[in-house]
């Protein structure tokens, strides 16, 4: 199935390594001109350099999602850049950090980061012609996962914040969707760190998942990469949980 990505300008955070990364390669691989940012220049530049192997226009360039101003302004250069945005990827978060200060670098990273990221990205996107948002939350914003934190509270609030989106943009063709994946494993990832550190908990996690293992993060590119794309075109408001079925709620 040709997606009909081929050509088309997309922003991504955090897209230096785990999700972010597969989501950049997996949209290269289409054709994809990708405008990406991260904190660490190293680890930005390494993607930037493989990605190009594409054939397609990179644009990297370090951000901190957390810092307004700095934010804003690289959304606006790349979309100059690139010429457009046809789909911005919000693919940050600040951690899970426990107590108030946790609340606070979530709302200001995970929650904010899509806020001012798409405010500042509508402008190109409302000059395109198949423009495509998608949010990356996760399967803790519907299910009550661990400690209580501002991570899962956050990434739920994005939910919801996406949906009103997808109902106030419709008119004006934008789609918005929400990517959730659950345990979802890369070497340097969170899930690694949990192995090392707390194999208990990591093992009694693995035990959860009916299919056996954690999830990838190709896995979970391969459905923002749809969603993002025109073949799904009479797609917006969703949430699409991608877990290998380790959330049990019913969706009615």
């Amino acid at each position: 199935m040709d997606l009909g990505l081929q050509g088309k300008r997309a922003l991504i955070t955090g897209a230096s390594r785990g999700i972010g990364r597969a989501i950049a390669e997996t949209l290269a691989a289409e054709g994809v001109h990708l405008g990406i940012c991260a904190r660490t220049p190293d680890g930005l530049n390494a993607a930037a350099e493989a990605l190009r192997r594409h054939g397609v226009t990179v644009v990297a360039e370090p951000v901190d999602v957390g810092k307004r101003d700095q934010y804003i302004a690289w959304i606006a250069r790349a979309g100059e850049q690139l010429g457009g945005i046809d789909i911005f990827v919000s693919n940050t978060s600040g951690g899970a950090a426990p107590g108030e200060q946790g609340f606070v670098q979530n709302f200001e990273v995970d929650m904010l980061g899509a806020v001012r990221g798409f405010e500042a990205a509508r402008p190109f996107l409302e000059k395109s012609e198949a423009p495509a948002v998608v949010f990356i939350s996760t399967t803790a914003a519907v299910e009550t996962f661990g400690q209580p934190n501002g991570y899962g509270a956050m990434k739920a609030a994005l939910i919801n914040y996406a949906n009103a989106l997808s109902q106030a943009y419709a008119p004006k063709g934008i789609r918005v969707n929400v990517v959730s994946p659950g345990p979802i494993y890369f070497e340097g990832g969170p899930w690694a760190m949990i192995r090392q550190a707390m194999p208990q908990f990591y093992e009694a996690t693995l035990k959860q998942q009916p299919m056996g293992r954690m999830g990838t993060p190709e896995e979970v590119a391969r459905a923002v990469a749809f969603l993002a794309s025109p073949a799904a075109s009479w797609i917006t408001g969703v949430n699409l949980v991608v877990d290998g079925g380790f959330t049990k709620r019913v969706d009615f």
